[in-house]
């Protein structure tokens, strides 16, 4: 008799129905010690299947696909395979995008309906459900199990997966509902869950969250590590419950929609062009299938061949010796060569400018950051957004621009987010699908993928400039006045507590830079950062670099703990990068503990908004201070407020300059010390302004002066 296949779909990216998918076939193993196959067919996943079993079979079901000729017999099948000693049989997808894209879905189906005769039970990971493959699965399924959770936003992803299916006439009694990480104090039950699905409910289980992460980092299926657990029960009464209602015969008899995955791919292909799709809303949506130029398609195959050839993994791309990455950029520029020479470039690399090109361009992506690393040698690019692998923004004298560049692939980019995270200890993966990293140049870099980005995955760098920039520079680009900057050098070297408060991408952290390096040298500098950015000159500093949770959930490091630590080193001076949490207490804490002098910087749009954002941040920190404590804290712990604003013109200034003057009742008292004072535009529509004392001398100049500091009296006279 013929086995059955079951097709697993996920109603939204990190359900976990890659891992309900494992463990559903090993519990059935364990109930009715028969052999079942798992087979990974979540393409966009390139291989997490791999992952959850512990296993990395050197031929994918792309391969199997596309067996010529003959009949797919156990014989036949056998190389394919990757017997597990815990009992089960795996055929994993490919680990590379491009390969991906060369699935036959006629190859794919005759596999199936040969497969359930030499297996009596086949668990198909079939990723959202909705791509061509996956449908010639659901084609030759018994059974849909759409994996959900008690999430709104989860719920209705599956409801709109389920309408898909029901529109390609798949019999409703086909989808069986799970509620994956089910928790009992949820407000969403499964009799709500039904009644949004309108579907029964066929089992739910437990959030276990432990077991399952120290499983994956074992590479052993929680049935197989965690056996005695409640969710590895689960799994084993859900096989049992398929059993007793005898649910697999049952759907066997029912009548199942043909060619569902042709119609599918044509209308993919009548949907996409050579430039991408575009979604309901007019935005650019990701494609599979849109055809690649010649270049493109000349660039990738010399890249397969090239990883083909050298491991670059095992070659050392990320060694930090100049020498070392000079040897190896020379033996990959020659694999490189020997493959152009067996490829027919005579219509397309016509002179010998176009070779060079082709030979930087796959250079660049076999061992640097591929595309990106000529926006990255151009020092007038101060930004790099990629929306997607074919939508590649920068900024430019502060005015965003669509790049001609784009990536060939988003295993590309995958490529180039893994070598920009590795050297950090950092890692992007579905589990941790954002992180923010740093380059060499201490340039900042914020990644995020699926599923939580739904073109692709996205790249942001903010880049720092070569040149380390000073206070002199600021004063030339017009973000300060001379007078300023020496007022400013006068209130660092006095240890005035100094906030720099900013919007996002202001320039909070070039000023912050430009006062640290007023600091004495021969004061101890401690800073504490999320990825290290400041480039301080003096000799005497102590770097410290918050670390992420591991893959196991623990060993995080955070800001506030780093703040205490370097409490206890010492410090003439806490530079602190940014405070975004409850580590603003800590912060305000060592400001009034004897480390005067300490430098921050805050997301806020004026200097009052910067307060009302500190005391909320201090909140953050759990204590339940009465809030008259926290401002009183604020109060006499912060000394100024300096205002970095980016104007409508792109160009970025200070904007106010303000001391804290103390507590008037219950308010928090400010005053202005310096404001910038636009007064319109010129010809090429840019601001043009001037700094304007408001003629209020600062109550902490007397102490400078009593410091023996000599600081004009005349330089706050209104004007």
């Amino acid at each position: 008799m013929a086995g059955h296949i079951i097709s697993v779909v996920g109603g939204k990216g990190g359900v976990g129905k890659s891992v309900f998918a494992a463990n559903l076939a090993i519990a059935y193993l364990h109930e009715f010690k028969q052999r079942p196959l798992i087979v990974d067919l979540d393409l966009s996943s390139l291989g997490d299947q791999n992952i959850i079993l512990g296993l990395n079979p050197a031929k994918n079901i792309v391969d199997i696909s596309r067996i010529q000729g003959g009949v797919i017999d156990p014989k036949t099948l056998g190389p394919f395979l990757a017997n597990a000693q815990a009992g089960y049989s795996f055929i994993g997808a490919p680990r590379d995008a491009i390969m991906a894209r060369d699935i036959d879905l006629e190859g794919l189906g005759k596999f199936f309906k040969a497969v359930t005769n030499i297996f009596n039970l086949v668990i198909v990971d079939c990723g959202n459900g909705m791509e061509p493959h996956a449908m010639k699965a659901l084609e030759y399924s018994t059974a849909i199990f759409a994996v959900t959770a008690a999430d709104v936003i989860v719920v209705n992803q599956t409801k709109r997966i389920l309408a898909k299916i029901q529109e390609l006439l798949f019999p409703q009694e086909m989808v069986q509902i799970i509620i994956n990480r089910y928790q009992q104090a949820s407000i969403i039950t499964p009799q709500i869950i039904q009644r949004n699905l309108g579907r029964q409910v066929f089992a739910a289980l437990p959030d276990d969250t432990a077991s399952c992460d120290s499983a994956l980092a074992k590479g052993i299926p929680v049935c197989v590590s965690a056996p005695g657990t409640p969710l590895a029960r689960a799994y084993h009464d859900i096989v049992r419950k398929i059993q007793q209602v005898n649910l697999l015969d049952a759907l066997a008899k029912l009548k199942k929609p043909t060619g569902v995955a042709s119609k599918v791919q044509a209308a993919a292909a009548s949907a996409v062009g050579v430039d991408a799709a575009k979604d309901a809303g007019g935005n650019h949506a990701r494609s599979i299938s849109a055809p690649l130029d010649p270049w493109t398609a000349m660039k990738l195959r010399l890249h397969k061949a090239l990883v083909e050839q050298m491991d670059l993994k095992k070659t050392g791309t990320d060694t930090k010796d100049p020498r070392q990455k000079a040897i190896l950029r020379e033996k990959t520029q020659k694999a490189i060569l020997d493959i152009l020479g067996t490829e027919d470039t005579g219509s397309l690399l016509t002179t010998r400018e176009l070779k060079s090109q082709m030979l930087k361009e796959v250079l660049d992506e076999a061992l640097g950051l591929g595309p990106l690393e000529d926006l990255l040698a151009d020092d007038n690019v101060t930004e790099i957004m990629v929306n997607a692998r074919d939508q590649i923004y920068i900024e430019k004298a502060g005015k965003p621009q669509l790049a001609k560049t784009v990536f060939s692939s988003e295993q590309q980019m995958m490529n180039v987010i893994e070598r920009i995270v590795t050297p950090l200890g950092r890692r992007v993966d579905e589990k941790v699908p954002y992180v923010d990293a740093r380059l060499a140049d201490g340039s900042r870099v914020h990644v995020i993928i699926p599923p939580l980005a739904l073109r692709g995955p996205t790249i942001t760098i903010r880049k720092f400039p070569k040149k380390r920039i000073m206070v002199q520079d600021l004063v030339a680009f017009g973000s300060m006045t001379p007078e300023i900057a020496d007022f400013m050098r006068c209130c660092v070297e006095a240890k005035l507590n100094i906030v720099v408060s900013g919007g996002t991408g202001s320039g909070k952290t070039t000023l912050l830079n430009v006062l640290s390096n007023f600091i004495p040298a021969s004061e101890r500098i401690i800073t504490v950062e999320d990825s290290a950015e400041l480039q301080l000159g003096q000799e005497h500093v102590v770097r410290l670099e918050t670390r992420p949770k591991n893959i196991e959930g623990e060993g995080e490091v955070s800001i506030r703990d780093l703040i205490r630590c370097c409490l206890r080193m010492r410090p003439d001076r806490i530079v602190v990068g940014e405070c975004r949490g409850g580590e603003a207490l800590d912060m305000l804490q060592a400001m009034n503990t004897g480390h005067s002098g300490s430098l921050t910087t805050l997301h806020s749009n004026n200097p009052r908004e910067c307060l009302s954002r500190l005391e909320t941040l201090v909140m953050m920190s759990g204590l339940g201070l009465p809030a008259k404590a926290i401002k009183e804290n604020i109060a006499s712990a912060v000394n100024l407020i300096i205002q970095q604003s980016r104007l409508s013109d792109g160009s970025r200034k200070i904007t106010y300059v303000t001391e804290v003057t103390g507590m008037q009742g219950e308010v928090i008292s400010l005053q202005d010390i310096f404001v910038f004072k636009q007064e319109g535009l010129d010809k090429k529509r840019r601001i043009v302004g001037r700094y304007v004392p408001t003629g209020f001398i600062p109550k902490f100049v007397e102490e400078m002066e009593a410091k023996g500091m000599k600081i004009s009296r005349g330089l706050f006279a209104a004007k």
